[in-house]
């Protein structure tokens, strides 16, 4: 029994029946250029994991009769939930209007009027964002006329760590998304046409 939604095998014309545009057209939604790697992704789901084991806990202890401890129980469960979807989330996201770079508990936003130069470098990075520094790649922002950001990836991060090609891959979307848009500044094109 051929099975073709498993196989590379299917005719173009069953690919153009169902052809709806792609998510990508639409260049005011933030979007992130890469996915997320997973070291994010494993750690996001052992946290959920863990909120999981404080909701249970919390069930356990409204049942035992103590309902002011099963509230702090869901009260860290949320955090925790919160916390890992975050973590999911953070990152560096593009859009017609400009650089997103999301991370624990900030964001930052830059027009791309005010991106100067996009460039790859090699220098020390954090190894998974902790304080151990070693020798790698970082992508770097420098704003026009501002102080440079911090290094928006680096191919040690959570995205990255043991995945060259793709860390290349996505310092090339980053950098392409702020040529064309330096690019359409120049030409005078408004970025949403």
């Amino acid at each position: 029994m051929p099975l073709p939604f498993l196989t590379a095998d299917r005719d173009a014309d069953d690919l153009a029946d169902d052809a709806a545009p792609l998510p990508y057209e639409d260049r005011d939604r933030w979007r992130r250029p890469y996915r997320p790697g997973p070291w994010r992704v494993g750690g996001a789901a052992l946290l959920l994991l863990l909120a999981s084991y404080i909701l249970f806990s919390s069930l356990i202890i409204a049942m035992a009769g103590a309902l002011p401890g099963a509230g702090v129980c869901v009260a860290i469960a949320t955090l925790v939930i919160v916390l890992a979807v975050r973590l999911v989330r953070a990152g560096v996201w593009v859009s017609g209007y400009g650089l997103r770079q999301i991370a624990l508990f900030t964001t930052t936003t830059v027009e791309w009027s005010r991106v100067g130069t996009v460039r790859t470098t090699q220098q020390p990075v954090k190894w998974l964002g902790l304080p151990r520094a070693v020798q790698g790649q970082a992508l770097l922002v420098g704003p026009a006329g501002g102080e440079p950001l911090r290094p928006l990836v680096t191919d040690h991060n959570a995205d990255f760590l043991g995945r060259p090609e793709a860390f290349d891959m996505a310092c090339d979307a980053i950098e392409d998304w702020a040529h064309a848009h330096r690019r359409e500044r120049a030409a005078g094109v408004p970025s949403d046409a």
